[in-house]
């Protein structure tokens, strides 16, 4: 039963994919030239290399942002079922709190808030 659903999801997942595609090269404008394919920066052409490195810590703020953001996704269906499940609810949302703020602890020590 459960392998059945397991293949039944990876066809439609493959399928839907394979339909955007599809939709999209039938469907999608069909002019090219070079100047498309050019890199640009504010309607300046550039000059060089338009692939430069980007400071890791837009990643590492962008990480602990999801983090955090996912935290809050979590904390809200939580709240809403709280009063059914009693001090058990309490205990399970405290210990995941205690991880995050053990977490928010480690990226401080680390530095990665840090803005250098």
């Amino acid at each position: 039963m459960l392998f059945t659903l397991f293949i039944t999801v990876l066809i439609t997942a493959v399928f839907l994919v394979v339909a955007a595609y599809v939709i999209a090269k039938l469907i999608g404008p069909r002019s090219y030239n070079a100047v498309k394919g050019e890199p640009f920066e504010c309607g300046i052409p550039t000059h060089g290399t338009s692939w430069l490195p980007v400071n890791i810590g837009y990643y590492l703020f962008a990480i602990l942002f999801l983090m955090f953001d996912v935290e809050t996704v979590f904390l809200y269906p939580w709240a809403v079922v709280v009063k059914s499940y009693g001090p058990m609810a309490l205990a399970t949302i405290g210990f995941f709190m205690l991880v995050l703020v053990f977490g928010l602890a480690y990226a401080w020590r680390k530095g990665a808030l840090e803005w250098k």
